[in-house]
C-alpha cells in the first residue's frame, strides 16, 4: 500500500547524520540534485551527500582566479530536459539562459571563415561562400535531424522497458508486462508515423560513421568538420567509427526556451543550473551536505542496502540509496567485495571509461582578434558569440587527431572548441576582461610519451593549444592572465569521472538504452536491493540532461508505493 511520506526540512549536519532517511543520494551533481528534488516533492525524506566543498559535479562554477568565475567542466546548456525545467520551476529558482546567435564560428587557415546559427538566411549565405549545393542541402539536413529528435524525445524521458528482476508476484509481473507492451506499442506507432524512408535514414544515422552521414549530405570540408565535432565530443571515437552518428544526434537533441538544437550560456556559469535544481530540492524539503564523502555502502545479510559509511566513519541509515557516481565508482569502490553477481561485476569493470578530453579555462585581458574577420577593434563581434572551432578543417584532419590518441599521443593538431561566455554574461569576470573555455581533444589518459603529472609535459601541451589559436588570432597567447587545466586524470580525481570520461562511460550504441550501464540492468535498479543509479552512467546517458536523475526518482517513488 501507499504510505504517507514524511517531509523533512534542512537541518544541521549532525542532526542529518543521525536521522534514518528514506533516501540518501551519493553525489551532488546535477542528476543527483534532480533526483533529490523529485523524491522530496513526493514526500520522501532525502539527503544528498557531496564529496567536495561545492555542489554541481561537472556542472559547477568556480572562481579559480580572483574575479574570474569558470564553468569548470561543462560549459553550455541545451540538453537539460524541458520537463525538468518546467516541473522544478528552475527559472523561478534563478536559471537564466543566454541564447547565442550565431552559435558557431570556424576560421580557416586560408583566410575564409564559416558562421552558423539559428538564422536560416545567415546559414544559407555563409555556406554559399563554399558551396551552393551545400547551402541548399543544409536546411533539409537540419529538418531531418529535428524530425529524428522528435522521434527520440519520449525515449529520453522514460525508463527503459527492462525485463523484471527478482519478483515472483503475479500481479507485479502482469503489470510490468503491460507497461512494457504499452512502451513498445507507442514506439511502433511513432515509427509508423515517421515512415519507412525516414526510419531507414534514422537507422543509417544511428549505425553509420559520422563521416559517412556527412559525406552523403555535403561536399565542403570545413562545413563537415564543423558539424562532425558534435559526433566525437567527449569520446575516443573517430569520425570514421561506426555509431558515431548517434553522438552527433545526441548533441542536437536539446533546446533552449523551446528552440530546438540551440545551445545557450547560463548566467553565472553552469553552476547556476545546479544551484537552481538544488534550490528546488531544498524548497521541497531535501537536505544537501557538502564535504560528505561516502566511502562504503552498508549492505545487510539479506543483500539489501541500508545506508552508507562516510569517509569520517559516520554511518548514515536509509531505506534506499541512489548513486550519482559513475557505475565503476559505485560498484568497484563503494560496494563491498563478493556482493555483486560475477557477470554484473565483470560487465561494469570491463565497460569503456576511456577519455580523450581536456578542459582549459583561461582568464584573458582582451578578446581574441581573428585575422580572417579583418576587424581590428576590441569589441565583441558575431565571431565571438558562439563556439569557435579551432584546428582540423576536414574530416581527415579530425580522423588524424583521433589516430594520434589511439597511438597513445595527445593530438598533434588538437580539436579545440573555444567559448567566450563573457560576451553575454558580465557577471563572471572583471570589467574589460574575459573568461574563455577550451574543450580539447584528443588527450589520452596515459600518454605514451610522458605523464600529465609532469608540470613540464602539461605546460607543453597547453602551449601547443595556445599556439594553434595564435595561428588564427595572432597575439592570443599574450592575452592570457592565468589558466586552469583539467586532463583526464584531473577530471577523475577532482570531479570523480572514471577515466576522465565526461559521460560516465562510453556513449557507443553498445552502451545505450537497454545496454546502459550494462545489459539487463537499464531500469536504474541494481543487483543490490535498494540501490539505484541516477547519474549519467544510466539511461539516457551523459550531458547536463537531468533525465537520469528524474527517471530514477520516478522508479524509486513507484517502488516505495509497493512497501
Amino acid at each position: 500500500m501507499w504510505r504517507q511520506f514524511r517531509k523533512f526540512s534542512s537541518s544541521s549536519s549532525s542532526t542529518a547524520k543521525e536521522k534514518k532517511w528514506d533516501a540518501l543520494i551519493i553525489g551532488g551533481g546535477h542528476n543527483g540534485l534532480t533526483a533529490a528534488a523529485y523524491l522530496a516533492r513526493s514526500g520522501l525524506s532525502v539527503a544528498v551527500l557531496e564529496r567536495r566543498h561545492i555542489i554541481g559535479g561537472a556542472a559547477v562554477t568556480e572562481e579559480l582566479i580572483p574575479g574570474f568565475k569558470f564553468s569548470r567542466c561543462s560549459y553550455l546548456q541545451s540538453l537539460l530536459r524541458p520537463c525538468v525545467i518546467k516541473e522544478l520551476e528552475l527559472k523561478r529558482h534563478g536559471l537564466k539562459l543566454l541564447k547565442r546567435s550565431p552559435s558557431s564560428f570556424t576560421p580557416c587557415r586560408d583566410g575564409r571563415y564559416l558562421l552558423l546559427g539559428p538564422d536560416k538566411e545567415l546559414n544559407y549565405s555563409e555556406i554559399s561562400k563554399f558551396s551552393k549545393s551545400d547551402a541548399d542541402a543544409y536546411s533539409r539536413y537540419e529538418s531531418q535531424l529535428d524530425k529524428f529528435c522528435e522521434f527520440m524525445d519520449p525515449l529520453l524521458d522514460s525508463s527503459p522497458p527492462e525485463t523484471l528482476q527478482g519478483s515472483s508476484h503475479l500481479n507485479t509481473r502482469m503489470k510490468h508486462k503491460l507497461q512494457n507492451s504499452a512502451f513498445w506499442a507507442n514506439c511502433l506507432r511513432r515509427a509508423l508515423h515517421l515512415g519507412q524512408k525516414d526510419l531507414v535514414d534514422l537507422m543509417d544515422l544511428l549505425l553509420a560513421p559520422a563521416s559517412k552521414v556527412l559525406n552523403n549530405w555535403f561536399e565542403t570540408d570545413v562545413l563537415k568538420a564543423t558539424l562532425a565535432t558534435d559526433a566525437v565530443i567527449g569520446s575516443m571515437a573517430s569520425v570514421h567509427t561506426p555509431g558515431s552518428g548517434y553522438v552527433l544526434l545526441h548533441h542536437v537533441m536539446g533546446e533552449s526556451d523551446g528552440d530546438r538544437g540551440i545551445w545557450s550560456y547560463v548566467e553565472g556559469g553552469m553552476g547556476s543550473v545546479s544551484l537552481a535544481i538544488a534550490a528546488a530540492a531544498k524548497e521541497a524539503g531535501a537536505t544537501i551536505l557538502t564535504n560528505a564523502e561516502v566511502s562504503k555502502l552498508m549492505i545487510n545479510d539479506m543483500g539489501r542496502v541500508h545506508g552508507v559509511m562516510l569517509a569520517s566513519g559516520t554511518i548514515m541509515h536509509s531505506s534506499v540509496v541512489l548513486s550519482n557516481a559513475t557505475p565503476f565508482k559505485t560498484f568497484m569502490d563503494l560496494v563491498p567485495d563478493d556482493v555483486l553477481p560475477h557477470d554484473f561485476h565483470n560487465a561494469i569493470k570491463c565497460s569503456d571509461y576511456r577519455s580523450a578530453t581536456t578542459k582549459i579555462n583561461l582568464a584573458v585581458d582582451r578578446l581574441p582578434q581573428f585575422q580572417c574577420c579583418n576587424l581590428n577593434h576590441p569589441d565583441a563581434g558575431p565571431q565571438h558569440s558562439g563556439t569557435i572551432h579551432i584546428g582540423p578543417e576536414s574530416i581527415e584532419e579530425l580522423h588524424s587527431a583521433a589516430q594520434d590518441a589511439e597511438n597513445g599521443l595527445p593530438s598533434r593538431r588538437p580539436i579545440i572548441e573555444m567559448t567566450i561566455p563573457t560576451v553575454f554574461d558580465k557577471t563572471i569576470s572583471p570589467s574589460g576582461k574575459h573568461v574563455i573555455g577550451l574543450f580539447i581533444q584528443y588527450t589520452p589518459y596515459k600518454p605514451s610519451d610522458g605523464s600529465w603529472e609532469n608540470p613540464v609535459y602539461r605546460e607543453s601541451f597547453a602551449q601547443r593549444c595556445f599556439s594553434m589559436i595564435d595561428e588564427y588570432a595572432p597575439g592570443f597567447s599574450s592575452s592570457i592572465i592565468g589558466y586552469d587545466m583539467l586532463t583526464p586524470p584531473d577530471l577523475e580525481r577532482e570531479i570523480g569521472l572514471t577515466g576522465g570520461n565526461i559521460f560516465h562511460g562510453s556513449m557507443g550504441l553498445d552502451s545505450l538504452f537497454l545496454m546502459r550501464p550494462v545489459k539487463g540492468w537499464s531500469n536504474y535498479g541494481t543487483p543490490i536491493e535498494g540501490l539505484y543509479l541516477c547519474g549519467s552512467g544510466a539511461h539516457p546517458g551523459g550531458g547536463v540532461m537531468g533525465a537520469p536523475g528524474r527517471n530514477a526518482a520516478h522508479v524509486v517513488i513507484e517502488d516505495f508505493k509497493k512497501l
